[in-house]
């Protein structure tokens, strides 16, 4: 049941496409101001539970409570996501126009994700993917976002990079009281950030609870594959003081 510390509650979710079911019968609760991972392999149905929380699916059956006023989603693929044609100042500042946010401008947003100035005038083209999925964060903050949905944010990013984005998240947890769901194909993404995690496979949680619960004591194989497959990015997150 919904409590007065949650945001989201998801009740018996399925999401059908044609005969496939790709979404199995799946609960969960997200607290507000909390990190929630969802981990998963590709095809697991991890990203299309995160496209139907934001409404880009609609549910085959069961129920998802909002109390959210403004849901956000950053996608992989930063630099596809934002408008080839269009400066970060002017992507920024047409999203607060759109959104009536007079408390922020492009400048203030851009230092809040860790960039400076000087990409104001450049384009997609013209930066890196981290700073890219940066801007893409930014636009969502520009919304007024209560909560923030990353589906593989730093997938296709370099391990030192992953830490930084990762890092970045978790310090909007603590400074705006942001809600974050963290899609990832990894544990070695989500397990120093999230507070909360479930493993998916198949359509379903084979593994769900407190994050630091679901690493110690892994309740399936397909768990503990994962946890033994996890990469350098963990020592980059563990050397820096979070």
């Amino acid at each position: 049941m919904m409590d007065g510390h949650d945001i989201f509650e998801v009740r018996d979710l399925h999401v059908r496409y044609g005969r496939f079911e790709a979404v199995r019968g799946v609960s969960f609760n997200v607290e507000k101001g909390g990190i929630f991972g969802i981990v998963g392999e590709s095809g697991s149905g991890k990203s299309t539970i995160a496209k139907t929380l934001v409404g880009l699916e609609k549910p085959s059956a069961g129920t998802i409570t909002c109390r959210a006023k403004s849901v956000q989603m950053v996608f992989q693929d930063a630099v596809g996501s934002l408008n080839p044609r269009m400066t970060v100042r002017e992507t920024l500042e047409e999203t607060l126009k759109v959104k009536r946010n007079r408390k922020d401008d492009a400048a203030s947003l851009l230092r809040r994700v860790g960039l400076g100035e000087a990409v104001l005038g450049q384009y997609p083209r013209e930066m890196s993917g981290g700073q890219c999925q940066r801007v893409s964060i930014a636009r969502a903050l520009a919304c007024g976002s209560e909560v923030l949905i990353a589906d593989e944010p730093v997938s296709a990013l370099d391990v030192s990079v992953q830490a930084r984005v990762l890092n970045l998240l978790r310090d909007l947890r603590r400074d705006l009281g942001l809600t974050i769901i963290l899609i990832a194909h990894d544990l070695a993404v989500v397990k120093n950030v999230c507070d909360r995690v479930a493993v998916m496979e198949r359509g379903v949680f084979v593994d769900y609870g407190e994050a630091e619960a679901v690493f110690a004591n892994p309740r399936s194989a397909y768990t503990r594959r994962l946890l033994d497959a996890v990469p350098d990015v963990m020592r980059s997150l563990q050397s820096r003081s979070l």
